[in-house]
C-alpha cells in the first residue's frame, strides 16, 4: 500500500507538472509568430499566505474487512507562505461489526482478527503548489490542490490476545502506535472565507499480527468530506 501511494503521488505530480503556472509564467505559442511570446496571468483570487483555517468533516474508513468505520475529522492550520503551511489534525472513529464479520462467525464458527482505530492525531507540513478554476453553468469555482506529510499518534484496539485461543471469550486490548501520515486534498472555495474539502489520507504504523509477534507495516486509509472557514 505504501508503494502504491508513492507511485500515485508521483503520477499526480507528473501529470500536473506542465499545468502549474505562476502569476508571472511565460508561454511560448509556437503556432503564433515564432518571435512572439505571450505572458499569461493567472489571477489568484484566494490568497493563502498568513491565513488561518479550520475544517470539520465526515470521515469514511476503508481499511478493515470486518468493520464498518465512520468518524469525524477536525483540521486546523496556518499558511506561513503562499504554498507552505502547518496543520494539526484529529480523527475520531466509530466502529461496528459488518456482514463479513457475522459471516465468519456463522460459517466458520471462529472469531476473525480485528484491529480497529479509535482515534488518530498529529501534525503535518502542507505543500499547496496548484490552484485553478472550473467554469460550470456560467459559474466559476476556484480550488487549491495540496499535499501533506507528517507524524501521527494512533490509538487502536485489537483482539490479538484472544483470537488464537478458541476457549477464551473474545476481548479487545488497547494499543498505541506512532506512525507517519501522507495525504492529498482538493479545496473548493465557495466564498472568501468558506470552502469545501475532499481529502485522501493514509496513516502508516508498525504493529504485530496474530501469527507473528514481529511488527509489520500497517496502513489505514481515510476519505474525508469537509467544510471549513479561513481568514
Amino acid at each position: 500500500m505504501l508503494k502504491l501511494s508513492i507511485i500515485a503521488l508521483g503520477l499526480m505530480l507528473m501529470l500536473t507538472k506542465k499545468t502549474h503556472a505562476g502569476e508571472k509564467s511565460l508561454y511560448d505559442f509556437l503556432w503564433l509568430d515564432p518571435d512572439k511570446k505571450v505572458y499569461v496571468l493567472q489571477n489568484k483570487l484566494y490568497k493563502k499566505e498568513h491565513s488561518i483555517y479550520a475544517d470539520i468533516g465526515y470521515l469514511a474508513n476503508f481499511t478493515s474487512k470486518f468493520q464498518d468505520t465512520r468518524g469525524v475529522a477536525i483540521r486546523a492550520g496556518y499558511y506561513f507562505h503562499e504554498e507552505w503551511g502547518l496543520e494539526v489534525f484529529y480523527n475520531q472513529y466509530t466502529n461496528s461489526n459488518n456482514d463479513d464479520f457475522r459471516n465468519v462467525r456463522l460459517i466458520n464458527e471462529a472469531e476473525p482478527f480485528i484491529r480497529r482505530l479509535n482515534s488518530t492525531y498529529g501534525a503535518m507540513l502542507i505543500w499547496s503548489p496548484f490552484y485553478g478554476k472550473i467554469n460550470t453553468f456560467n459559474q466559476i469555482y476556484y480550488f487549491d490542490w495540496s499535499f501533506g506529510a507528517g507524524v501521527s499518534k494512533v490509538n487502536a484496539e485489537s483482539n490479538i490476545k484472544t483470537v488464537t485461543q478458541g476457549n477464551v471469550a473474545n476481548s479487545y486490548t488497547k494499543e498505541n502506535y506512532t506512525g507517519a501520515v501522507l495525504k492529498t486534498k482538493v479545496k473548493f472555495h465557495l466564498t472568501e472565507n468558506v470552502h469545501l474539502g475532499l481529502e485522501y489520507m493514509n496513516t502508516y504504523y508498525n504493529a504485530p499480527g496474530p501469527k507473528s509477534p514481529s511488527d509489520k507495516l500497517r496502513t489505514n486509509t481515510d476519505v474525508v468530506f469537509s467544510v471549513g472557514f479561513s481568514y
